[in-house]
């Protein structure tokens, strides 16, 4: 049942109710008034009448709409969590004033999150699109322009290790020849998955390269060496997919359109990753890290 806040005076409550209304929020009393809105208040019952057909008039009481909505707001704005809510909204009579709770007993964490599932996406939107109108209605923005959160969380970036591009390299060009190989006739194009193998190699190779001694140092060339074959046979079957492509003796049953999209993708990438076996020999086995035009 959908339930409405009720204005009850508590005769005990008075003298704190009196206190709480000389503090002030600087965050929340100018969204005071706004919420008061008929049209907003609608699309919170909306919402909560869509638990079941009678729910409107049967059932257990609900959060009431606007203190519903309320809580919302000032859930998102203070950046709580539910059981955070549950607690300031017991111990902060600013609080209780803002979501119209007062003195009466405020829900339980699991009962805000439960009721906070009932706003739906659709509706969430209809509510922004609602407070923006009555924002360009009193003057306070002109609705033309969107402002979102630019705030940059620091993280490590990872930079391309030689290992990593050979990895990239082979997931690459055996995902562009499974895509063609769906396009041939059966057993026309057969692709083995190296992805357990590439990623067992990049494993040892990160393991080994954590010591410098001359045993992991021939471990990791050993595991270099794996990778790179495996590197090899891959673009060995894509450049022989692009010249069957190329003199027409490719078994394609599908659509040539993807064929030549992933045969494109092939063309693309071919050089880079041939580029990055060079570079890789260059420095595991020749020691020269300054390769001319290292990816």
């Amino acid at each position: 049942m959908i339930n409405s806040t009720s204005h009850q005076s508590w005769l005990f409550y008075s003298p704190l109710a009196l206190q709480a209304a000389l503090l002030k929020d600087d965050l929340l009393d100018p969204v005071d008034q706004l919420l008061e809105d008929p049209a907003l208040l609608d699309l919170v019952r909306q919402c909560l009448a869509t638990r079941s057909p009678a729910s409107v008039r049967t059932g257990r009481p609900t959060i009431a709409p606007d203190r519903l909505l309320r809580c919302c707001v000032m859930k998102h704005l203070k950046g709580w969590s539910f059981r955070d809510l549950e607690r300031e909204l017991r111990s902060n009579l600013v609080y209780r004033r803002f979501t119209r709770f007062d003195a009466e007993a405020t829900p339980d964490f699991s009962t805000f999150s439960r009721t906070f599932a009932l706003l739906s996406p659709q509706i969430t939107e209809q509510i922004h699109q609602r407070v923006v109108g009555l924002a360009r209605e009193q003057g306070v923005a002109q609705g033309r322009k969107l402002r979102t959160d630019t705030t940059v969380v620091e993280s490590n970036v990872h930079y391309p290790t030689d290992s990593t591009l050979l990895g990239d390299g082979i997931r690459v060009l055996s995902r562009g020849l499974a895509g063609i190989a769906a396009e041939c006739k059966d057993g026309a194009l057969e692709v083995v998955n190296h992805g357990r193998a590439v990623k067992h190699r990049l494993l040892e190779i990160s393991r080994a390269a954590k010591s410098l001694t001359e045993a992991n140092q021939q471990r990791m060339r050993d595991s270099y060496q794996t990778l790179v074959g495996l590197t090899r046979g891959v673009v060995r079957q894509a450049n022989d997919v692009m010249q069957r492509w190329a003199k027409g003796r490719l078994k394609v049953v599908g659509k040539l359109l993807r064929v030549e999209a992933q045969i494109g993708q092939l063309r693309h990438f071919l050089p880079l990753v041939e580029k990055v076996i060079t570079q890789t020999k260059e420095r595991v086995w020749g020691g020269n890290c300054h390769v001319q035009g290292k990816v």
